[in-house]
């Protein structure tokens, strides 16, 4: 008989963020680099960002997670530590896939800065044009 699991782990990235997420059942406490949500994340649209997974499932108060992250700004902080999440629930129920595909959060945002290029003031930015 297969023995069964309690603590599921999860890695998500976004930008230069990286979270480690861990998912365990629970009364929906999630903690930060050992603060609590609210301490940690100031904004409401962050705070919403990372408990979209188990608010799309309507499973927020049945698991706790722990979540490791660095790197990266707030709000890339947020998406990586709910691609981690996603990530957790996934090997807890491989069925929850096709409801997480579609809303996105299985897939990793690898959307990151553009390099500065030498003769532009940012990546693409020219210098001022002079007529004369």
């Amino acid at each position: 008989m297969a023995e069964q699991r309690t603590e599921y782990w999860g890695t998500g990235k976004r930008k230069t963020a990286v979270a480690r997420v861990r998912l365990f059942p629970g009364a929906g406490k999630y903690t930060i680099n050992r603060r609590e949500l609210n301490a940690y994340f100031g904004r409401e649209t962050v705070r919403m960002i990372v408990q979209q997974p188990l608010t799309l499932i309507q499973e927020q108060d049945k698991h706790d997670v722990i979540a490791n992250v660095q790197g990266g700004g707030n709000a890339a902080q947020a998406a990586a530590i709910r691609h981690g999440i996603t990530r957790a629930l996934l090997e807890m129920n491989p069925d929850l896939r096709p409801t997480l595909k579609k809303a996105g959060f299985i897939t990793r945002d690898s959307r990151r800065v553009e390099r500065k290029k030498y003769g532009r003031h940012k990546a693409r930015k020219r210098p001022q044009y002079s007529k004369r």
